[in-house]
């Protein structure tokens, strides 16, 4: 017995498909079953069963014999995969794409098993053979009698579901009447119900009574009476479901509740619960029939009646699937099938599930002829043309709010037949009616040494907080219940013991699938964490205990304003995990800032005194991966002694990239934790303690730090995932698309910061990261996806604080990031954006990517990477390439780019006006980048000049693919230090990718997220620079391997020491020249307009050449030291020379720390007064200074 696939090839077999392979061989089980667990790569996959090593027997899809091959998606990093085959049945499953469901219980030991509970037994094993998400089986070998069960998933008890679905709920009792009944399990994989039935000869045998106040109406002694008969429920054919119908019962509202067994003892109330509330019903008039239906399994008693409960038309059937309506105010509603006519109603439930007439509650709705009202067509401009629907005046706030607990639908008529239907999102009104939670404080607060812990959770049902001694202990040592107050806050205030505890808060609310459900859920607000974050941590940020020595009076290095900063862009891990000068335990951590004597502080504090200001540091904020140490696993190769062009490296890397320490960070799971894994200890305060260190570390060194923030996604979504929001405030806190299906065009469900609460979750988030560990700025990952005013919010919010009242000087935090427009909010289609032009005028900047394309040449999206630019040679230095078009267009297309790099140095500015190639005068916003605005900015500050950063090629890497291939080391040395120095010297904020200033290369991984320590070593001692450790991750760069692969075998093309430290000290002197030098960071736009010009311009300009005037004696001075700097970029091949007459007889000198510095060729540059003649040698960025 074996599986066969097109993998097998992958994995030992001799050919894909192989019957013959031993290696897919199933083994036999105890309890009949045949299984085998494979290692497979990533990728999409086919197999099927194979029945005596050969074809004659085999079993595909839907356990047919000869059936179609059976599909198989692997995730990326591949999987260890389980398939389990019946012999019986012949279905062949896997546990990767679909469920081993169990029906686990006290029965077993009876079906042959083991012992009873046994997740693991497959003598009762849930089928799927028609691939419909029900999973069934049926037996007549369980005994006569009570037996309870659980649905097990993946043989284990990691995933369980008991009554009505709950993950980890109550057992699922049933009853067996007779030896020999069938009993039927099936489980719905979408509700994780599980539903029992078992048939005998005589019926259902318990005693179901509905017992309420009405029975008396019916000749009962008395009302609640579980004895009483007159209302008693049989089950006449044997299927679980009990009835009883009545015409007796008078018209109004009535109470009730099922008991079994003719008393009190056992008794359920609303939503199956036992021992639960009164279920509520009413009877709409005198005569009309009444039924009541008990399942045995669910316990749910439901009650319908001619004209009660809602009194409109209806089949009583579930909603349609998807979520298409919008509830948007208190008062209105909006759904593309309103239309002129029709009759509408809003449906509720409060006990979930609801249905389009009885048992459900009914709303009539008003149709609003003239559309939404204005102010809802501006918030909400999607649906803005959408027919609109009003609530009746006179329903309470309180009413809302509770109907939002439970499950609601709309649905329309024409007369009465039902035209549809469909569940609402809820965002909008969430936000209408709980307006004033935007201004609670959430999570937890400290006050005199007392916590308090505050959840928005306002479609909760109930929350409570279980507290546990420790991270680890199953059993709470203690749990309580929150309190709900009107803005959907649940609040409780402990006493000074919970200090340090851990704890997880009991929700339970509706979800998605419209039935209830408890999640244990860490807390949204944590600051502090369990490892691995499955546990939130009772800390008081203001212990002492939690921070380093001086921490209160930590002095921040100076900055004038946000033009001062040069910022350079590191990944914790990759700074210190391969430095042997820092402790092993502190390798890869934060700790390793606090070790000044190491390499890697050398090295930072060297580029400090040389001018830089600032590190960037990626994502620490909690998110997912191994945070313990010890469990992280290594290549189980010799990386160093496969060949520079090998594929092996990668392959090898891969096999552990899910398992390994290594994480960029963008799957934020707690926005107000630090990162475990880069803590010596992950448990508790520890993280807290040495994040501050690091920060300590770092201002130390003469750098402020800026944290990575990540808000535009969550790691999953939904009732099952591991993100806490979606398990609090179902469907709230992520954007969804028309069908109500989370969207997930950032890569990962997008959140919708667009939500009141979502948005004040990451203004509170980020204000408490700016106080409590005192980061000196913040860059937004796909900042495009959040709203405008968000960040305006977060700038407004971050100018109040002060050092006196808050510790730090917010005015000072500096927000930047990548203000991209995509996906499904882009063109401000749901709200306006925080994209590049939007945020004009903000002072929060974004990354100018016109400047960097037009530096290095093509995009970061280019199958063909030999487009050139600027710096790698375009029409100047050709490669051959034809993606670069003949000597013609590469000149027309370098002299675009030499006015994109100059609007660039302006700080990217929209109405600076220059002379442009052609010689007309224009703005900024005038000089195209593909369909945009080349210049977008109203203020220097609002630009990040770079041209690499982590997520694309680095520097290096890109240079070498587009430089022609025989270009010196030396020369692509300059063309390294010549493209960097363009974002150094521009105004603005000059950012660089940590390495670059050292020839740092990933090897031609662009995207080197999952790649490992080995494609993102870091080596500050200037030894390595990480060129030629194999072809970059298959999966994400194979179509340019063959690019890659002749390069990578070149040895000319891997730097020596020497050549990295030629390179580090050329770079070194522009942060220097820029620290050094006020002029080019100028504070505004009138400044810049003022005093910087580009003297070769127009159509006789220079190709590859730029030379760029900041004249001081115009406006205000600025620099009292100069009368002003004329900078030469030359790209070049040959030495250029420009002769400005405003020079002539002037006193220009090379800049000091060029005419001492390392680098002799820029030394070659000079300035000739009698004719005002500035040469500058080949690929040469020389800055000459006229002093005062």
């Amino acid at each position: 017995m074996g599986v066969v696939g097109d993998f097998t090839g992958e994995i030992g077999c001799a050919t894909d498909w192989d019957v013959a392979c031993t290696a897919t061989r199933l083994a036999q089980r105890a309890d009949g079953m045949w299984s085998v667990s494979l290692s497979l790569p990533a990728g999409r996959h086919s197999y099927k069963a194979v029945l005596d090593g050969s074809w004659s027997e085999n079993y595909g899809a839907g356990a047919v014999a000869n059936g179609p091959n059976i599909g198989l998606e692997v995730p990326t990093g591949g999987a260890r995969v389980t398939f389990v085959y019946d012999p019986l049945t012949h279905w062949i499953t896997d546990d990767v794409n679909h469920q081993v469901v169990t029906a686990a219980g006290s029965f077993q030991s009876e079906l042959g098993c083991a012992a009873d509970w046994a997740p693991d037994c497959l003598k009762s094993w849930l089928q799927d053979i028609d691939g419909d998400g029900t999973y069934t089986w049926s037996t007549t070998a369980v005994p006569a009698g009570i037996h309870h069960v659980k649905a097990a998933i993946g043989q284990s008890w990691a995933e369980n579901y008991g009554q009505n679905g709950v993950r980890g709920g109550a057992d699922i009792p049933f009853t067996v009447p007779s030896a020999g009944a069938t009993t039927s399990f099936s489980y719905n994989s979408a509700t994780h119900v599980l539903t029992v039935t078992s048939r005998g000869g005589g019926g259902g045998t318990l005693t179901v009574v509905a017992a309420g106040d009405f029975q008396s109406e019916l000749g009962c002694a008395g009302d609640w009476s579980p004895s009483c008969s007159n209302s008693r429920l049989s089950d006449t054919d044997g299927d679980g479901t009990y009835t009883f119908s009545t015409t007796a019962i008078p018209a109004g509202a009535w109470q009730v509740k099922a008991t079994v067994g003719g008393s009190w003892d056992e008794n359920y109330g609303e939503g199956g619960t036992r021992n639960g509330a009164n279920i509520a019903f009413t009877v709409g008039r005198n005569g009309a029939k009444t039924d009541f239906a008990y399942n045995a399994t669910s316990h749910l008693l439901t009650v319908r009646s001619e004209g009660g409960d809602i009194g409109v038309p209806g089949p009583g059937t579930p909603p349609e699937t998807g979520i298409k309506a919008h509830w948007l105010s208190r008062k209105h509603i909006a759904w593309d099938r309103v239309t002129g006519t029709g009759t509408y109603y809003l449906y509720t439930r409060p006990d979930g599930d609801v249905r389009i007439g009885a048992p459900s509650r009914a709303i009539k709705l008003e149709l609003v002829p003239g559309g939404l009202p204005a102010d809802l067509r501006r918030a909400f401009p999607r649906q803005a043309n959408l027919g609109a629907l009003a609530l009746p005046d006179g329903i309470a706030e309180a009413d809302i709010e509770k109907i939002l607990t439970g499950d609601v639908a709309v649905a329309a008529f024409d007369d009465t037949s039902l035209r549809a239907s469909t569940r609402l999102r809820n965002h909008g009104v969430l936000d209408d009616v709980h307006a004033s939670a935007r201004t609670r404080a959430l999570g937890p607060v400290w006050t005199a040494g007392v916590p308090a812990l505050h959840l928005w959770a306002p479609t909760a049902r109930s929350v409570k907080v279980n507290l546990f001694d420790d991270a680890t202990t199953g059993t709470p040592s203690s749990a309580v219940a929150l309190a709900l107050s009107g803005d959907g806050v649940w609040s409780v205030t402990g006493n000074a013991t919970w200090k340090n505890k851990f704890y997880l808060f009991d929700v339970e609310v509706l979800a998605d699938n419209g039935f209830f459900q408890r999640h244990q859920v860490t807390d949204p607000y944590s600051v502090g964490l369990s490892t691995n974050g499955t546990r939130s941590a009772l800390l008081d940020l203001a212990d002492p205990a939690l921070a380093p020595t001086g921490w209160a009076s930590l002095t921040k290095p100076a900055l004038g304003k946000p033009e001062d900063q040069s910022i350079y862009e590191l990944h914790i891990r990759d700074f210190s995990i391969a430095d042997a000068t820092i402790p092993a335990t502190d390798r890869g951590t934060y700790r390793a800032f606090t070790h000044a004597g190491s390499n890697g502080m050398k090295h930072l504090s060297e580029l400090s005194r040389a001018g830089l200001t600032t590190v960037h540091l990626l994502p620490f904020a909690d998110f997912t991966i191994q945070e313990q140490r010890s469990q992280h696993q290594s290549p189980q190769c010799d990386l160093r002694s496969m060949a520079r062009d090998s594929d092996q490296q990668q392959s090898c890397v891969n096999a552990v990239a899910n398992s390994d320490g290594f994480d960029w960070g963008y799957n934020t799971q707690h926005y107000a934790v630090p990162e475990g894994s880069f803590a010596t200890d992950p448990q508790g305060g520890a993280r807290t303690l040495q994040t501050r260190q690091m920060v300590a570390g770092l201002n130390g060194a003469g750098l402020r730090a800026v944290m990575d923030v990540v808000y535009n996604h969550t790691p999953d979504a939904g009732p099952s995932g591991t993100n806490n929001l979606d398990r609090i405030v179902p469907g709230y806190y992520h954007r969804l698309n028309a069908e109500g299906q989370v969207e997930n065009s950032t890569c990962c469900p997008n959140t919708a910061a667009e939500h009141a609460m979502m948005g004040k979750l990451l203004v509170d988030s980020v204000l408490m990261w700016a106080k409590a560990y005192k980061i000196d700025g913040f860059r937004f990952d796909l900042m495009g996806h959040h709203p405008k005013s968000v960040l305006t919010d977060l700038r407004a919010a971050l100018d109040t604080l002060t050092v006196g009242k808050d510790g730090v000087d917010g005015k000072a935090v500096y927000l930047y990031g990548e203000g991209w427009d995509f996906g499904e909010v882009a063109g401000n289609a749901l709200f306006t954006q925080a994209t590049q032009v939007n945020m004009a005028g903000t002072g929060v900047g974004t990354f100018n990517d016109r400047i960097r394309d037009a530096v290095r040449g093509g995009g970061p999206a280019d199958a063909n990477p030999r487009a050139q630019g600027f710096a790698s040679g375009l029409f100047t230095a050709p490669n051959g390439d034809g993606v670069n078009g003949d000597s013609a267009a590469q000149k027309a297309k370098l002299l675009l780019q030499q006015d994109q790099i100059k609007v660039g140095l302006t700080g990217n500015l929209k109405d600076y006006s220059f002379a442009d190639r052609t010689g007309a005068t224009v703005k900024g916003s005038q000089v195209p980048y593909g369909g945009s605005p080349t210049g977008y900015t109203s203020d220097p500050q609002e630009s990040v000049a770079y041209v690499d950063a982590h997520d694309d090629l680095v520097l290096f890497d890109n240079l070498t693919y587009k430089l022609p291939t025989g270009t010196s080391m030396a020369d692509r040395i300059r063309a390294q230090s010549l493209a960097l120095s363009i974002p150094a010297l521009s105004q603005g904020v000059a950012f660089w990718h940590a390495g670059s200033e050292m020839l740092r290369s990933k090897s031609f991984d662009s995207n080197s997220y999952n790649s490992g320590d080995w494609f993102n070593a870091y080596d500050p001692t200037k030894t390595d620079n990480g060129f030629g450790r194999g072809l970059p991750a298959s999966e994400r760069a194979r179509g340019q391997w063959s690019y890659a692969k002749p390069l990578l075998a070149d040895p000319a093309l891997k730097p020596s020491p020497a050549d990295i430290g030629t390179a580090a000290a050329q770079s070194k002197d522009f942060l220097t020249i820029r620290a050094n030098n006020p002029l080019f960071r100028l504070a505004t736009a009138a400044q810049v307009q003022q005093k910087v010009s580009f003297p070769d311009s127009g159509p006789n300009q220079k190709p590859g050449v730029i030379v760029m005037r900041i004249d001081d004696t115009t406006g205000a001075d600025v620099d009292p030291d100069v009368k002003g700097l004329l900078v030469v970029f030359n790209a070049s091949t040959q030495p250029t020379s420009h002769t400005l007459a405003a020079a002539q007889g002037a006193g220009y000198t090379l800049d000091p720390t060029q005419a001492t510095g390392s680098d002799p060729v820029v030394k070659t540059a000079t300035f000739t007064p009698s004719t005002g003649t500035f040469t500058v040698p080949a690929r040469t960025t020389a800055v000459f200074r006229l002093a005062q």
